[in-house]
């Protein structure tokens, strides 16, 4: 067992509540395009989690429903 064991494990969402609760003032403008580019990869990562449970769902409703 390590020391890392023993922290509690962040909730969900918490590091998006941090994020958004930044001082954007403390930025450049070079920053904030980085940021923007980064928040954009992010939002992609999601939409392909999304599609991927989509189409799970899909596949499972498929299965179980072909007996109808």
């Amino acid at each position: 067992m390590t020391f890392d064991d023993l922290e509690p494990r962040p909730q969900r969402g918490a590091a998006l509540t941090a994020l958004g609760r930044e001082d954007l003032d403390l930025f450049s403008g070079e920053e904030l395009t980085e940021r923007i580019a980064l928040l954009e990869a992010e939002i992609a990562r999601v939409r392909a989690a999304m599609d991927g449970k989509k189409s799970k769902k899909s596949a499972a409703d498929a299965l179980f429903n072909l007996g109808s």
